[in-house]
């Protein structure tokens, strides 16, 4: 990229006398808008089934088309802010999200929905990488841990805030209101960006498109792998071997043609910087905590205590609270502290937060899941907001587009890698623990007998007493697994905090109290 250009990419993002707040504002909601879509539609499947004939192997599509398409997307984020400007990109990305959500709603077919999705995701995409960029181009660095506080709460709020939403939606309206509410909210963010934000000249820019291929068969497998692993059981499916081989070769193959390439459609020079690349693989590994919970947790109120989708919703609300505390409440040091010892912090609120889950029983009750998930909630805030600007400290303010569509790669990777390792834990420890429990439910035991008696049963009834104890032994089993699975989460916040030696502060990057 030429000097000229760089100079236009990072000049005034905000119109003259635009207020850094508005534009924090604009960012949030177009943020909120795209990541929620994510989340808010997983609940609405069930009743999608019955409107597209479709199975439920077949529905899951929806959900799998959108990820997919955005993976491949995010990372060219900055080859199209060079081509047009993130003004233009902005508008072009917020109206194509609208429009596709639109059709999405109007949607009569299962095929016309994964159409519509993948759409949805194309345009929907670019969206969360550059909204980055522009706050981190519109705050100054002192006021850069602000920044990536209000841009934080869109995404650590949004995902927990959809499975909540898109069930009330559901129940009080209908599945189609799902995507009809981008619409009133999509429309205020158009005007805004028209109104608030700076045009930047497009350029003619030249790309690498076969560098580009390889890049998006190679991320676009490695994610439809780990969306349907699960389903395919892994490895045991020809599907996912193969997509495993062509995500391997696709990646290693980009890689190699793209590392030093001027037109490549993506800078994988910038992970050269140190502080870029330690971020982006803990952030791929942040996935796994933050992600992972917010998998597991549903999962297990709705199988095992009974809590319907609001319910549950509610129940892990407090984390996305107490994460937007904690970014706020850490974002007024984050030049007066170094913010290595406040991502520590963080990652000792989040493990002792995960820990705390996996003291829980079958007898639980609400607050037992409240409270841990607001220390989890607190310390994951206080990750986000250092890492993320830790991330960009050490890099020139022109390559903030480029680096921010590497970044948010990581992140939304990480998010599937994290999903899919945290449900094969738990079916796997579900089966063991089934298998190990089972050993102990034979008639010479006499806590089997005695157990029955508390449920006004005995052996003497064999079938009702034997489906009893079926019961019982998974539920307990998959109670077992769920805090097996807890540990594995924490285990990811407490393997990444010896990766904080490597990060290194700029000269500016503490300040004084003075």
């Amino acid at each position: 990229m030429s000097n000229a250009q760089a100079q236009v990419i990072v000049g005034g993002v905000a119109k003259p006398g635009v207020s850094k707040g508005l534009i924090s504002i604009t960012v949030m909601l177009t943020t909120i808008m795209v990541i929620l879509d994510m989340t808010i539609v997983n609940v609405t499947l069930p009743d999608m089934m019955g409107a597209l004939g479709a199975t439920s192997e077949q529905i899951t599509w929806v959900l799998t088309s959108y990820i997919v398409i955005e993976a491949i997307m995010i990372p060219v984020t900055g080859f199209f802010v060079r081509m047009f400007g993130r003004k233009r990109l902005m508008l072009i990305s917020i109206v194509g999200f609208l429009v596709t959500s639109a059709l999405c709603g109007q949607a009569d077919s299962l095929a016309e929905m994964v159409v519509f999705r993948l759409l949805q995701g194309f345009f929907g995409a670019p969206v969360v990488p550059m909204s980055q960029s522009i706050m981190v181009d519109t705050f100054p660095k002192k006021e850069r841990g602000k920044a990536m506080a209000l841009w934080g709460v869109g995404i650590m709020i949004a995902p927990v805030l959809g499975p909540t939403l898109g069930g009330f939606i559901t129940e009080h309206l209908n599945w189609r209101w799902v995507f009809y509410m981008n619409l009133p909210v999509g429309i205020i963010n158009v005007i805004m960006v028209w109104v608030l934000l700076e045009f930047e000249p497009a350029h003619k820019v030249t790309a690498d498109w076969f560098g580009a291929f390889f890049m998006a068969l190679g991320i676009g497998s490695f994610q439809l792998m780990l969306d349907r692993g699960n389903q395919e059981n892994w490895f045991d499916s020809s599907f996912i071997l193969l997509l495993s081989v062509i995500s391997f070769l696709a990646i290693i193959a980009f890689i190699l043609r793209s590392w030093g390439r001027e037109n490549s459609i993506v800078n994988l020079a910038l992970l050269k910087d140190r502080n870029l690349a330690t971020s982006c693989f803990m952030m791929f590994t942040f996935g796994l905590g933050l992600f992972g919970t917010i998998a597991l947790q549903p999962l297990m109120l709705e199988n095992l205590f009974g809590y319907n989708a609001q319910t549950a919703g509610l129940v892990m609300a407090p984390r996305g609270i107490a994460s937007a505390v904690g970014m706020f409440a850490i974002s007024r040091f984050i030049h007066k502290v170094d913010l290595r010892l406040i991502i520590l912090a963080g990652f000792l609120f989040a493990s002792s937060g995960t820990y705390l889950f996996t003291t829980v029983s079958l007898n639980a009750a609400e607050i037992d899941f409240i409270i841990p998930s607001i220390v989890q909630g607190l310390g994951m805030g206080m990750i986000f907001v250092p890492l993320s600007t830790l991330a960009y400290e050490t890099l020139p303010k022109a390559e903030t587009s480029q680096a921010a569509g590497i970044y948010n790669l990581s992140r939304t990777l990480g998010s599937s890698v994290g999903i899919s390792i945290v449900i094969t834990v738990l079916n796997h420890a579900d089966r063991m623990s089934q298998q190990g429990l089972s050993a102990h439910i034979v008639p010479e035991n006499p806590e089997v007998s005695r157990w029955l008696a508390l449920q006004g049963m005995s052996l003497s009834n064999l079938q009702p007493a034997v489906q009893k104890l079926a019961d019982e032994l998974n539920r307990q089993a998959l109670m077992v697994a769920f805090m097996d699975t807890f540990w594995v989460v924490m285990m990811s916040f407490v393997v990444l905090m010896p990766l904080l030696l490597i990060i290194r502060r700029s000269k500016e990057g503490v300040q004084s109290n003075g």
